[in-house]
């Protein structure tokens, strides 16, 4: 049985990807401009997981949103975790689109399909442990007030997930996800977070994680600070063997990351 390695690219040769995608359409009047933004990070955590190995990361993300509730998005992130478990993928890619829209003026929904992409990830090394980490995930979320409930239902394996000597993949795994915002003094905002990852059909990766997040939008630019931490277990989730590692990745983890949206 394998490792299971919860993932969700390079930052300069796919922003311009990022951005032909969030221009695709044609804008109308009422539509929302392409936002775009880039970012550091000290440690990319996805789901309480490090997918840099501990490593500080680029990103980069644009939107598109239209005036009837649909959107679309792309989102790039440099990872340590596929070439660790001796794939040939360094970027993660992750391209989204949904609908939004309003049931009061308190309350929200959200749903959406979100596919994440490692390119050339495949190698005979990775192949013979994992199966194709491309993984599409169908959300769905609702909103009130400060607080957000989201499920993510995965369609595919998770991220590459497969027992091998059973004969089952991971395809069905769900992540159940509670966070909130709140605005403690002069845009300064506090964002608690608590997520359950079902992996289903592999065992001891099923997990609990949780998150605090501060930070403050300065004209665009945001520095922030989270604090993460998970209950997995700690013999499973370390890096490939590849990695020269033997890091718990979803330890109790400060991070600090500035990201400017323009």
């Amino acid at each position: 049985m394998k490792k299971l390695i919860i993932a969700p690219v390079c930052l300069a040769s796919l922003l311009s990807t990022v951005s032909s995608v969030a221009q695709a359409a044609d804008e109308t009047p009422g539509d929302t401009p392409a936002t775009f933004n880039a970012a550091l990070t000290t440690e990319y955590s996805y789901r309480g997981i490090s997918q840099s190995r501990l490593k500080a990361a680029a990103q980069a993300g644009a939107d598109k949103a239209f005036s009837n509730g649909f959107y679309i998005g792309a989102w790039v992130s440099t990872i340590r975790w596929v070439k660790d478990a001796g794939g040939g993928a360094t970027a993660e890619l992750d391209v989204y689109g949904g609908y939004k829209g309003q049931i009061d003026k308190d309350a929200g929904y959200d749903v959406g399909l979100l596919q994440y992409v490692y390119p050339g990830a495949s190698t005979p090394q990775f192949d013979a442990v994992y199966k194709n980490p491309n993984t599409t995930e169908l959300y769905g979320a609702l909103t009130y007030g400060p607080v957000t409930g989201k499920v993510s239902y995965a369609l595919t394996n998770l991220f590459g997930n497969y027992d091998f000597a059973a004969g089952k993949g991971s395809k069905g795994s769900a992540y159940f996800d509670l966070s909130a915002a709140f605005d403690i003094s002069d845009g300064i905002m506090l964002a608690p977070h608590v997520g359950y990852q079902k992996v289903v059909n592999i065992a001891n990766a099923s997990y609990t994680d949780y998150a605090v997040s501060i930070y403050k939008d300065f004209n665009g630019f945001v520095p922030s600070l989270m604090v993460t931490g998970t209950n997995a277990n700690k013999s499973f989730y370390v890096p490939g063997v590849y990695a020269n590692s033997t890091a718990f990745l979803g330890k109790t983890m400060l991070m600090a990351a500035i990201k400017y949206n323009f």
